[in-house]
């Protein structure tokens, strides 16, 4: 599994180690209010999340959710990932910060690095985005990176109407 470095940061594939930092994460204000309650009420619990999950994304897929780290401070700042989502025919990539490391450019740094492993190591054709229209600052950076709008979506098994965006990295 590969691990990706920008200038600052570094993404590696989630594993159980981060399960402390996975918890805080998921019980985030911005991730419960845009991305909504996975249950995570313990540590315990995010690290069979990772186990069950993600790391099973990742033998499935050969890509999945990234843990990104500060380089300097070896700190979790946040996650971006790739994922293959029921309901969506090409794959999406996602991300979230921790409260304490928004606005220093961390979630464009990543996704920009991780779009780019997509087109040149991936090989991917397309990558989507969707998004909760009234979470501004996530559908700015989907533009920023180069998504554009196609259609309103509903993913199986969820009431929330989303915005889908839609990039093509190779033809």
């Amino acid at each position: 599994m590969a691990v990706i470095k920008t200038e600052r940061l570094e993404l590696n594939p989630v594993q159980p180690s981060d399960a402390e930092f996975i918890y805080a994460l998921q019980n985030s204000p911005k991730w419960l209010k845009y991305i909504g309650d996975r249950n995570i009420n313990n540590v315990d619990k995010a690290r069979n999340y990772i186990q069950e999950k993600m790391e099973v994304h990742f033998k499935e897929h050969g890509y999945g959710n990234y843990a990104v780290f500060e380089k300097h401070s070896k700190k979790p700042v946040g996650t971006c990932g790739l994922f293959n989502r029921p309901g969506l025919d090409v794959v999406d990539i996602g991300f979230a910060l921790l409260p304490e490391f928004e606005g220093n450019g961390y979630g464009s740094e990543a996704a920009f690095a991780l779009l780019d492993y997509a087109k040149n190591d991936l090989r991917l054709q397309k990558v989507s985005a969707i998004v909760l229209p009234d979470n501004k600052t996530s559908v700015n950076l989907i533009q920023r990176l180069g998504l554009s709008f196609v259609k309103k979506v509903q993913l199986p098994n969820d009431e929330a109407w989303l915005d889908y965006y839609e990039i093509v990295l190779n033809e």
